[in-house]
Protein backbone atom coordinates (compact mmCIF):
# COMPACT_ATOMS: atom_id res chain seq x y z
CA UNK A 1 0.00 0.00 0.00
CA UNK A 2 2.99 2.24 0.74
CA UNK A 3 4.74 1.58 -2.23
CA UNK A 4 1.80 2.50 -4.97
CA UNK A 5 1.36 5.77 -2.71
CA UNK A 6 5.00 7.08 -2.60
CA UNK A 7 4.89 5.83 -6.32
CA UNK A 8 1.75 8.12 -7.89
CA UNK A 9 2.85 10.60 -5.54
CA UNK A 10 6.35 11.21 -7.01
CA UNK A 11 4.15 10.80 -10.40
CA UNK A 12 1.75 14.04 -9.17
CA UNK A 13 4.35 15.93 -7.75
CA UNK A 14 6.51 16.03 -11.11
CA UNK A 15 3.19 16.63 -13.27
CA UNK A 16 2.52 19.44 -10.84
CA UNK A 17 5.90 20.87 -11.57
CA UNK A 18 5.98 20.91 -15.12
CA UNK A 19 2.26 21.75 -15.41
CA UNK A 20 3.20 25.13 -13.08
CA UNK A 21 6.13 25.72 -15.46
CA UNK A 22 4.15 25.23 -18.10
CA UNK A 23 1.75 27.64 -16.80
CA UNK A 24 4.29 30.47 -16.00
CA UNK A 25 4.06 30.02 -12.64
CA UNK A 26 6.21 30.52 -9.94
CA UNK A 27 7.14 27.51 -8.25
CA UNK A 28 7.26 28.11 -4.24
CA UNK A 29 11.08 26.93 -2.58
CA UNK A 30 8.56 24.87 -0.26
CA UNK A 31 7.34 23.06 -3.25
CA UNK A 32 11.06 21.69 -4.56
CA UNK A 33 11.82 21.13 -0.83
CA UNK A 34 8.41 18.58 -0.46
CA UNK A 35 9.41 17.34 -3.93
CA UNK A 36 12.69 16.43 -2.68
CA UNK A 37 11.45 14.92 0.43
CA UNK A 38 8.81 12.90 -1.13
CA UNK A 39 11.31 11.92 -3.77
CA UNK A 40 13.73 10.57 -0.90
CA UNK A 41 11.11 8.59 0.73
CA UNK A 42 10.16 6.80 -3.00
CA UNK A 43 14.00 6.13 -3.23
CA UNK A 44 14.51 4.36 0.38
CA UNK A 45 11.10 2.64 0.46
CA UNK A 46 12.17 1.10 -2.86
CA UNK A 47 15.87 0.31 -1.20
CA UNK A 48 14.12 -1.51 1.85
CA UNK A 49 11.52 -3.69 -0.06
CA UNK A 50 13.62 -4.77 -2.54
CA UNK A 51 16.42 -5.59 0.10
CA UNK A 52 19.28 -3.57 -2.37
CA UNK A 53 21.47 -1.94 0.55
CA UNK A 54 24.27 -3.76 -0.50
CA UNK A 55 23.45 -2.64 -4.53
CA UNK A 56 22.85 0.40 -3.58
CA UNK A 57 25.57 1.17 -1.38
CA UNK A 58 28.17 -0.48 -3.80
CA UNK A 59 27.08 1.33 -6.75
CA UNK A 60 27.41 4.62 -4.77
CA UNK A 61 30.78 3.62 -3.68
CA UNK A 62 31.28 3.00 -7.91
CA UNK A 63 30.20 6.65 -8.78
CA UNK A 64 32.06 8.67 -6.36
CA UNK A 65 35.51 7.01 -7.31
CA UNK A 66 33.92 7.24 -11.07
CA UNK A 67 33.75 10.88 -10.77
CA UNK A 68 36.73 10.96 -8.76
CA UNK A 69 38.54 9.73 -11.66
CA UNK A 70 36.91 12.44 -13.77
CA UNK A 71 38.02 14.97 -11.74
CA UNK A 72 41.66 14.07 -11.80
CA UNK A 73 42.01 12.98 -15.67
CA UNK A 74 39.89 17.04 -16.50
CA UNK A 75 42.29 18.58 -14.21
CA UNK A 76 45.20 16.26 -15.42
CA UNK A 77 44.31 17.54 -19.16
CA UNK A 78 43.90 21.06 -17.79
CA UNK A 79 47.39 21.84 -16.64
CA UNK A 80 49.17 19.83 -19.24
CA UNK A 81 47.36 20.92 -22.14
CA UNK A 82 49.05 24.11 -24.01
CA UNK A 83 47.88 27.46 -23.02
CA UNK A 84 46.74 28.74 -19.96
CA UNK A 85 43.67 30.83 -19.11
CA UNK A 86 45.27 33.96 -19.60
CA UNK A 87 47.03 33.78 -22.41
CA UNK A 88 45.70 36.19 -25.20
CA UNK A 89 46.66 37.40 -28.50
CA UNK A 90 48.13 40.63 -26.72
CA UNK A 91 50.15 39.06 -23.85
CA UNK A 92 50.08 41.18 -20.37
CA UNK A 93 53.14 41.94 -19.09
CA UNK A 94 55.04 39.66 -16.77
CA UNK A 95 54.29 41.16 -13.20
CA UNK A 96 50.30 41.50 -14.05
CA UNK A 97 50.17 37.67 -15.08
CA UNK A 98 52.19 36.74 -12.16
CA UNK A 99 49.99 38.89 -9.68
CA UNK A 100 46.92 36.81 -11.85
CA UNK A 101 48.40 33.57 -11.14
CA UNK A 102 48.95 34.13 -7.39
CA UNK A 103 45.94 35.47 -6.78
CA UNK A 104 44.14 32.12 -8.50
CA UNK A 105 46.79 30.01 -6.91
CA UNK A 106 48.09 28.69 -10.12
CA UNK A 107 51.81 29.83 -9.00
CA UNK A 108 51.52 27.29 -6.56
CA UNK A 109 52.93 23.47 -7.36
CA UNK A 110 51.26 21.22 -9.86
CA UNK A 111 50.66 18.81 -6.33
CA UNK A 112 49.49 21.53 -4.51
CA UNK A 113 46.98 22.56 -7.14
CA UNK A 114 45.46 19.60 -7.06
CA UNK A 115 45.07 19.14 -3.17
CA UNK A 116 44.15 22.27 -3.22
CA UNK A 117 41.08 21.58 -5.68
CA UNK A 118 39.73 18.24 -4.30
CA UNK A 119 39.81 19.76 -0.55
CA UNK A 120 37.54 22.67 -2.00
CA UNK A 121 35.51 20.04 -4.21
CA UNK A 122 34.90 17.59 -1.57
CA UNK A 123 34.02 21.46 0.95
CA UNK A 124 31.41 22.67 -2.08
CA UNK A 125 33.77 25.24 -2.89
CA UNK A 126 34.26 24.86 -7.10
CA UNK A 127 35.69 28.48 -6.88
CA UNK A 128 36.01 31.41 -8.61
CA UNK A 129 35.53 31.66 -12.89
CA UNK A 130 38.52 33.41 -14.26
CA UNK A 131 36.14 34.85 -16.99
CA UNK A 132 33.16 35.99 -14.86
CA UNK A 133 35.11 38.36 -12.34
CA UNK A 134 33.49 37.80 -9.14
CA UNK A 135 31.05 35.03 -9.68
CA UNK A 136 31.36 31.62 -7.65
CA UNK A 137 31.04 28.57 -10.02
CA UNK A 138 28.24 27.18 -7.68
CA UNK A 139 26.31 30.46 -8.63
CA UNK A 140 26.53 30.25 -12.61
CA UNK A 141 25.46 26.29 -12.15
CA UNK A 142 22.77 27.36 -9.90
CA UNK A 143 21.59 29.82 -12.78
CA UNK A 144 22.09 27.61 -15.70
CA UNK A 145 21.51 23.83 -14.42
CA UNK A 146 17.49 24.61 -14.03
CA UNK A 147 17.26 25.68 -17.53
CA UNK A 148 19.43 22.67 -18.83
CA UNK A 149 17.39 20.23 -16.71
CA UNK A 150 14.22 21.40 -17.86
CA UNK A 151 15.44 20.73 -21.87
CA UNK A 152 16.67 17.79 -20.98
CA UNK A 153 13.34 16.45 -18.71
CA UNK A 154 10.85 17.73 -20.98
CA UNK A 155 13.09 16.25 -24.16
CA UNK A 156 13.10 12.95 -22.53
CA UNK A 157 9.45 13.05 -21.96
CA UNK A 158 8.87 13.91 -25.55
CA UNK A 159 11.15 10.67 -26.46
CA UNK A 160 8.98 8.27 -24.82
CA UNK A 161 5.81 9.34 -24.79
CA UNK A 162 6.24 9.33 -28.75
CA UNK A 163 8.82 6.76 -29.28
CA UNK A 164 6.72 3.63 -26.99
CA UNK A 165 3.38 4.32 -29.07
CA UNK A 166 4.92 4.32 -32.29
CA UNK A 167 7.06 1.39 -31.35
CA UNK A 168 4.00 -0.55 -30.21
CA UNK A 169 2.05 0.63 -33.24
CA UNK A 170 4.95 -0.59 -35.64
CA UNK A 171 5.12 -3.85 -34.23
CA UNK A 172 1.32 -4.37 -34.66
CA UNK A 173 1.31 -3.73 -37.95
CA UNK A 174 4.37 -5.48 -38.63
CA UNK A 175 5.68 -6.33 -42.65
CA UNK A 176 3.37 -3.35 -43.67
CA UNK A 177 3.19 -0.52 -45.03
CA UNK A 178 2.50 1.62 -41.29
CA UNK A 179 5.52 -0.42 -40.45
CA UNK A 180 7.69 0.65 -42.77
CA UNK A 181 6.90 4.14 -42.67
CA UNK A 182 7.22 4.66 -39.17
CA UNK A 183 10.87 2.97 -39.52
CA UNK A 184 11.92 4.68 -42.28
CA UNK A 185 11.24 8.16 -40.36
CA UNK A 186 12.73 6.60 -37.04
CA UNK A 187 15.92 5.71 -39.32
CA UNK A 188 15.71 9.77 -40.62
CA UNK A 189 15.69 10.64 -36.61
CA UNK A 190 18.52 8.75 -35.78
CA UNK A 191 20.49 9.64 -38.73
CA UNK A 192 19.57 13.68 -38.77
CA UNK A 193 22.06 15.19 -36.17
CA UNK A 194 20.53 17.81 -34.13
CA UNK A 195 22.79 20.59 -35.86
CA UNK A 196 21.02 20.10 -38.91
CA UNK A 197 17.32 19.10 -37.20
CA UNK A 198 17.23 22.74 -35.29
CA UNK A 199 18.01 25.53 -38.25
CA UNK A 200 15.80 23.02 -40.64
CA UNK A 201 13.04 23.03 -37.95
CA UNK A 202 13.20 27.16 -37.33
CA UNK A 203 13.36 27.62 -41.10
CA UNK A 204 9.80 26.01 -41.49
CA UNK A 205 8.28 27.63 -37.90
CA UNK A 206 9.79 30.87 -37.27
CA UNK A 207 10.83 32.11 -40.91
CA UNK A 208 8.36 30.33 -43.04
CA UNK A 209 10.59 28.63 -45.63
CA UNK A 210 9.84 26.78 -47.77
CA UNK A 211 5.68 26.45 -46.57
CA UNK A 212 5.00 30.61 -45.97
CA UNK A 213 2.04 29.93 -43.45
CA UNK A 214 4.15 28.82 -40.95
CA UNK A 215 6.03 31.86 -40.21
CA UNK A 216 6.13 33.09 -37.08
CA UNK A 217 4.35 30.22 -35.93
CA UNK A 218 6.98 29.79 -33.15
CA UNK A 219 10.19 32.13 -31.63
CA UNK A 220 13.25 31.22 -33.15
CA UNK A 221 15.26 31.18 -29.98
CA UNK A 222 15.99 31.98 -26.41
CA UNK A 223 14.11 30.43 -23.51
CA UNK A 224 11.53 32.80 -22.22
CA UNK A 225 8.15 31.09 -22.04
CA UNK A 226 6.34 27.87 -22.79
CA UNK A 227 6.11 28.66 -26.72
CA UNK A 228 10.12 29.04 -26.87
CA UNK A 229 10.61 25.53 -25.37
CA UNK A 230 8.88 24.02 -28.48
CA UNK A 231 11.39 24.02 -31.48
CA UNK A 232 14.73 23.15 -28.82
CA UNK A 233 12.45 20.15 -27.35
CA UNK A 234 11.57 18.78 -30.82
CA UNK A 235 15.05 19.30 -31.88
CA UNK A 236 16.91 17.31 -28.94
CA UNK A 237 14.00 14.65 -28.41
CA UNK A 238 13.53 13.44 -32.09
CA UNK A 239 16.65 11.55 -32.25
CA UNK A 240 16.44 9.36 -28.71
CA UNK A 241 12.16 9.00 -29.96
CA UNK A 242 13.54 7.27 -33.11
CA UNK A 243 16.03 5.17 -30.87
CA UNK A 244 13.01 4.43 -28.37
CA UNK A 245 10.74 3.43 -31.27
CA UNK A 246 12.41 1.53 -33.11
CA UNK A 247 14.23 -0.71 -29.84
CA UNK A 248 10.40 -1.13 -28.26
CA UNK A 249 9.11 -2.55 -32.19
CA UNK A 250 12.58 -5.23 -31.92
CA UNK A 251 11.94 -6.12 -28.26
CA UNK A 252 7.91 -6.32 -28.77
CA UNK A 253 8.70 -8.37 -32.24
CA UNK A 254 10.82 -11.12 -29.77
CA UNK A 255 7.81 -10.87 -27.41
CA UNK A 256 5.34 -11.62 -29.59
CA UNK A 257 6.78 -15.07 -30.27
CA UNK A 258 7.06 -16.36 -26.70
CA UNK A 259 5.02 -19.31 -25.26
CA UNK A 260 3.21 -17.17 -23.02
CA UNK A 261 1.36 -14.80 -25.61
CA UNK A 262 0.60 -17.59 -27.69
CA UNK A 263 -0.84 -19.26 -24.75
CA UNK A 264 -2.73 -15.93 -23.90
CA UNK A 265 -4.34 -15.73 -27.45
CA UNK A 266 -5.18 -19.40 -27.36
CA UNK A 267 -7.26 -18.56 -24.43
CA UNK A 268 -8.98 -16.18 -26.18
CA UNK A 269 -7.72 -12.84 -24.58
CA UNK A 270 -8.39 -9.55 -26.56
CA UNK A 271 -5.85 -8.58 -29.17
CA UNK A 272 -5.42 -5.35 -27.39
CA UNK A 273 -4.85 -6.68 -23.90
CA UNK A 274 -2.44 -9.09 -25.00
CA UNK A 275 -0.28 -6.45 -26.89
CA UNK A 276 -0.69 -3.95 -24.16
CA UNK A 277 -0.42 -5.78 -21.00
CA UNK A 278 1.31 -8.89 -21.47
CA UNK A 279 3.94 -7.78 -24.81
CA UNK A 280 4.81 -4.52 -23.70
CA UNK A 281 5.23 -4.50 -20.54
CA UNK A 282 7.83 -7.58 -21.16
CA UNK A 283 9.37 -5.55 -23.91
CA UNK A 284 10.57 -2.69 -21.36
CA UNK A 285 13.63 -3.63 -20.13
CA UNK A 286 15.61 -3.42 -23.47
CA UNK A 287 13.96 0.27 -23.66
CA UNK A 288 15.30 1.05 -19.99
CA UNK A 289 18.56 -0.49 -20.82
CA UNK A 290 18.95 1.78 -23.58
CA UNK A 291 17.73 4.66 -21.24
CA UNK A 292 20.84 5.37 -19.27
CA UNK A 293 22.81 6.11 -22.63
CA UNK A 294 20.25 7.69 -24.16
CA UNK A 295 20.18 10.23 -21.10
CA UNK A 296 24.07 11.07 -21.64
CA UNK A 297 23.60 11.83 -24.98
CA UNK A 298 20.40 14.08 -24.63
CA UNK A 299 23.07 15.88 -22.16
CA UNK A 300 25.67 15.64 -24.57
CA UNK A 301 23.85 16.97 -27.23
CA UNK A 302 22.35 19.88 -25.49
CA UNK A 303 25.36 21.96 -25.96
CA UNK A 304 24.70 22.16 -29.34
CA UNK A 305 20.71 22.96 -28.92
CA UNK A 306 21.62 25.30 -26.36
CA UNK A 307 24.23 27.10 -28.52
CA UNK A 308 21.51 26.90 -31.85
CA UNK A 309 19.01 28.67 -29.51
CA UNK A 310 20.84 30.80 -27.63
CA UNK A 311 19.31 29.17 -24.39
CA UNK A 312 21.37 30.43 -21.39
CA UNK A 313 21.66 26.70 -19.69
CA UNK A 314 25.11 24.67 -18.45
CA UNK A 315 25.76 23.84 -22.06
CA UNK A 316 26.72 27.08 -23.10
CA UNK A 317 28.60 28.22 -20.18
CA UNK A 318 30.47 24.81 -21.32
CA UNK A 319 31.37 25.42 -24.24
CA UNK A 320 32.20 29.18 -23.16
CA UNK A 321 34.61 28.22 -20.58
CA UNK A 322 36.71 25.46 -22.72
CA UNK A 323 37.20 28.49 -25.08
CA UNK A 324 38.01 30.67 -22.54
CA UNK A 325 39.89 28.04 -20.36
CA UNK A 326 38.00 28.94 -17.44
CA UNK A 327 39.55 26.06 -15.46
CA UNK A 328 37.20 26.52 -12.51
CA UNK A 329 34.36 26.76 -14.15
CA UNK A 330 35.41 23.57 -16.74
CA UNK A 331 35.56 21.39 -14.07
CA UNK A 332 32.53 22.30 -12.23
CA UNK A 333 30.07 21.87 -15.24
CA UNK A 334 32.14 18.45 -15.82
CA UNK A 335 31.43 17.22 -12.16
CA UNK A 336 27.75 18.19 -12.32
CA UNK A 337 27.39 16.62 -15.79
CA UNK A 338 29.12 13.10 -14.14
CA UNK A 339 27.09 13.32 -11.29
CA UNK A 340 23.56 13.32 -13.50
CA UNK A 341 25.14 10.75 -15.69
CA UNK A 342 25.28 8.62 -12.86
CA UNK A 343 22.79 9.14 -10.89
CA UNK A 344 20.48 8.39 -14.29
CA UNK A 345 22.10 5.07 -14.90
CA UNK A 346 21.17 3.98 -10.85
CA UNK A 347 17.88 5.27 -11.17
CA UNK A 348 17.41 2.73 -14.86
CA UNK A 349 19.10 -0.09 -12.72
CA UNK A 350 16.67 0.27 -9.76
CA UNK A 351 13.52 0.51 -12.50
CA UNK A 352 14.50 -2.69 -13.86
CA UNK A 353 13.20 -4.50 -10.34
CA UNK A 354 9.50 -2.26 -10.99
CA UNK A 355 9.17 -3.68 -14.72
CA UNK A 356 10.09 -6.84 -14.20
CA UNK A 357 9.73 -8.14 -10.19
CA UNK A 358 11.84 -11.10 -11.28
CA UNK A 359 15.05 -9.46 -11.44
CA UNK A 360 16.65 -9.07 -8.31
CA UNK A 361 19.50 -6.99 -7.22
CA UNK A 362 22.11 -7.77 -5.12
Amino acid sequence: MIGPILGWGLVAFCLAAIGMDLGEFDVDPIFWWLFLGWSLAAFTFAVVRGQMFLYVGKRLAEAVFVIFVIATLTFGLLRFLPGGPFDSEKALPPEIKANIEAKYGLDKPLFNQYTDFLYKTVTGDLGESYKYIGRPVSAIIGESAPVSLQLGIYSMLLAFVVGIPLGVFAASKHNTWVDSTLMMIAISGVALPSFIVGPLLVLVFSFGIPISSFQGLLPPALWESPIYYVLPVLTLGLRPAAIIARMTRSSMLDVIQADFVRTAKAKGVARQVVLYKHVLKNSLIPVLTISGPLVAGVLSGSFVVEIVFGIPGMGKHLVQSVTNRDYPLILGMTLVFSAMLVIANLIVDLLYTVVDPRIKLS
